[in-house]
C-alpha cells in the first residue's frame, strides 16, 4: 500500500524556521524516484495552492513567488523522502501543508495526510 507520511509541522514565531518531511513507502510497482514531488498548502477559506515542486532526479525545482528565497524543496531518493525547508516564516504561511507524488505516465497521484504549520507570535 502506497503511503506518504508527513512530519515536522507545528507552531513557530514569525521569522522562525521549520522543516517538513514526507516519507514514501509502498512504491513497489513504480519506484519513488519515478515520481515528481510537490508541496501544496491550504489556508482556511482558501484554495489549495502549489508551493514548490521538484523533478524526479531533483535537478530542477520551482516555487510560488510568495516563498521564493525563503523555502527550499529537496528530496533524497535513497531514503524515499521529500523535504521542505522553510525559513523566515510569515503569518501568511500559516496553512495545512500536503506533499504530493505524481507520475504522469502511470497516471497516478498520491497525497500525504497533511501537517499544520502555524506562524504566530
Amino acid at each position: 500500500q502506497v503511503q506518504l507520511v508527513q512530519s515536522g509541522g507545528g507552531l513557530v514565531q514569525p521569522g522562525g524556521t521549520l522543516r517538513l518531511s514526507c516519507v514514501a513507502s509502498g512504491f513497489t510497482v513504480t519506484p519513488f524516484h519515478h515520481y515528481a514531488m510537490s508541496w501544496f498548502r491550504q489556508a482556511p477559506g482558501k484554495e489549495r495552492e502549489l508551493v514548490a515542486a521538484i523533478t524526479r532526479t531533483g535537478g530542477s525545482t520551482n516555487y510560488t513567488d510568495s516563498v521564493m528565497g525563503r523555502f527550499t524543496i529537496s528530496r533524497d531518493n535513497a531514503k524515499s523522502t521529500l523535504y521542505l525547508q522553510m525559513n523566515s516564516l510569515k503569518p501568511e504561511d500559516t496553512a495545512m501543508y500536503y506533499c504530493q507524488a505524481q507520475n504522469i505516465l502511470a497516471n497516478t497521484v498520491y497525497w500525504g495526510q497533511g501537517t499544520q504549520v502555524t506562524v504566530s507570535s
